[in-house]
């Protein structure tokens, strides 16, 4: 009897699913045991790979309630890559329509933030714009000036206060969450990503800049949303985190 790649996935990532019939070991014995053994270090390694890639969300909910949980994604979601780092890319999409968590609205965006980080990481290397990038521009064509981003750069903006939220949990010290909307930005100026917490309207002024909207289009995108919006305060955030690359006109 064949065993079709189906059913070895849907028993392999379900431990209450019994050994697929027809499966043998290299002996030509019924593969049971053995396959057990291996259905479960597989469910170890995901896990272990969940746990490694969102530390605030495992905090959040509990060692107990988290793996729970990313055992039924891990059944629902298999990996789609051998690279385990990719593993958990749909984790946040699972936590927003996981009924039982729609009453913690924020895991999914922090999630995502997590996510973001790990992105940023493994993130191709790029040589950063000098810090007057922006000052060899004639003033007269600086609204036209579109700028290019490192592959590091990530940016997120959730009605939560997700950058309080990761550094509660992961920095000692740091001051309880604020009940706000918050614009997240990652950068990577040296090996590790940094968070910073950008002026409001500085996502939609950096999403509209990664998309190739020149900056004066930008600018404007971002003060429909916030009226006094901090431009020079957010490009001194992108220049100080090396996300800027090349500046043209």
């Amino acid at each position: 009897m064949t065993v079709t790649q189906t059913e070895f996935r849907t028993a392999l990532l379900d431990g209450a699913q019994p050994t697929p019939e027809g499966l043998r070991n290299a002996d030509g014995r019924a593969a049971g045991r053995r396959f057990d053994v291996y259905r479960n270090n597989v469910a170890v390694s995901l896990t272990e790979a969940l746990e490694t890639g969102f530390p605030v969300i495992r905090k959040l909910l509990g060692e107990e309630n988290f793996k729970g949980i990313t055992g039924i994604y891990l059944r629902q979601s298999p990996p789609e890559s051998p690279v385990m780092m990719y593993y958990g890319a749909s984790f946040p999409d699972f936590l927003r329509g996981f009924e039982p968590l729609k009453h913690i609205g924020y895991l999914g965006d922090v999630a995502a933030l997590e996510m973001a980080l790990r992105r940023s990481y493994h993130a191709a290397d790029a040589e950063a714009a000098g810090g007057d990038v922006l000052a060899r521009v004639p003033p007269e064509q600086l609204e036209q000036v579109r700028l290019q981003f490192a592959p590091s750069v990530e940016v997120l903006s959730s009605p939560w206060p997700i950058h309080d939220i990761w550094r509660f949990n992961m920095v000692d010290g740091a001051d309880k969450p604020r009940a706000e909307a918050q614009d997240v930005l990652v950068t990577r100026p040296e090996f590790d990503p940094e968070l910073h917490l950008m002026p409001t309207g500085g996502g939609a002024f950096v999403t509209a800049l990664m998309a190739g909207a020149p900056l004066g289009q930008a600018a404007a995108q971002a003060t429909t949303i916030a009226p006094d919006f901090d431009l020079g305060g957010c490009l001194a955030l992108l220049l100080t985190g090396h996300a800027i690359t090349t500046a043209t006109t």
